[in-house]
């Protein structure tokens, strides 16, 4: 019997609260572990769970907006690159791939699912900041992703329990400091054991065999709530523009955000092209920040996870410098990024 017919709404509240603890403690682990002094010092990370179908369910506090709103579609290209249905136990996998990822090579996202009964009922996802990846580091310099760093596709990191020793030969032997390399992996290896060990708990204590009820619970849950909020807004268009300083000429942001009866939609058209500089952003990380200002504007109490964010629409046009595409330069997206939500 599924358990979507024997939790009761109390029981489904407490596992939702439960599943946010874990997250963080799955933060907290990440935080005290790293090499890396951005994540240590900074937080730069996150940390998060997913349903099998790559739903996130919830998030950690510990963690920046970039990190968190970009891998809360990141997992989704890590199951359509690996479906779940294939993943056995002892199965890790990772990528820093700028598009499928948080939006430059320095970052990490790893990916390890948790089963019970022989079969996967959630995925941990983590992401940290690698101090260096190789190629020119964490310059605007580069003239495009090739000499940025070592790309990472996605890929297993482990298979079936046994690290992939050639993967990690390959990273450390192109980084400036692979020893601290080498030991932030094993960081964000650690951040999602202890998660899937906490949720193994979790079940056991819930009698649960599966997540299903609690998931679609959180998502259905968060989805009306931000419905809501945006139902009492006035429908209407308003368009803002800012210049900033870019490199080879003045960077020009423009954004348009319409409310109606289909939703919240927000469209950077108008926005300078590609820059020859390293300051060109995905449209993941673009679509991360925009989402993360318009959460705080509209319902910043509702949990954020994949109901309330599959309400806001982020679109910008094809090699703006808010929607690079491969293999533009993408190493500090952040100058820009970090600029939308003003």
């Amino acid at each position: 019997m599924s358990d979507s017919q024997t939790l009761s709404p109390i029981k489904l509240q407490v596992a939702w609260t439960r599943l946010v603890a874990l997250v963080e403690e799955q933060a907290q682990t990440l935080l005290r572990t790293a090499f890396s002094s951005i994540v240590r010092e900074c937080g730069d990370l996150s940390a998060g769970i997913f349903d099998c179908s790559g739903r996130m369910l919830a998030q950690a506090v510990t963690g920046t907006p970039g990190h968190i709103n970009t891998m809360a579609r990141s997992v989704f290209s890590f199951i359509e690159a690996i479906p779940v249905e294939t993943l056995r136990e002892g199965d890790i996998l990772v990528t820093n791939d700028p598009w499928k990822g948080t939006g430059h090579l320095n970052d990490y996202v790893v990916v390890t699912p948790a089963f019970r009964n022989g079969r996967v009922v959630a995925l941990f996802a983590c992401t940290g900041h690698m101090t260096d990846v190789g190629g020119i580091g964490l310059s605007p310099e580069g003239s495009d992703i090739f000499c940025e760093g070592v790309h990472i596709p996605v890929m297993k990191l482990a298979n079936a329990g046994h690290i992939d020793e050639t993967l990690m030969r390959i990273v450390k032997s192109n980084s400036r400091v692979p020893a601290e390399l080498e030991g932030d992996i094993y960081s964000l290896i650690a951040s999602n054991e202890v998660a899937v060990r906490r949720l193994r708990e979790l079940m056991d204590e819930a009698g649960l065999n599966d997540l299903d009820a609690v998931a679609d619970h959180i998502v259905n849950s968060s989805r009306e709530a931000v419905r809501a909020r945006i139902a009492a807004l006035p429908h209407g268009t308003a368009t803002y523009s800012m210049t900033v300083d870019g490199f080879e000429a003045p960077v020009e942001l423009v954004g348009t955000l319409t409310i109606d009866e289909q939703g919240v939609s927000f469209d950077w058209t108008g926005t300078s092209g590609l820059s020859r500089y390293g300051i060109n952003v995905p449209l993941n990380y673009t679509t991360a920040m925009s989402t993360y200002a318009l959460v705080c504007a509209i319902a910043p109490d509702v949990p954020n996870n994949e109901g309330g964010l599959s309400q806001f629409a982020v679109s910008a046009p094809d090699a703006t410098i808010l929607n690079a595409k491969w293999p533009s330069p993408v190493a500090c997206r952040h100058i820009v990024g970090l600029l939308l939500p003003d």
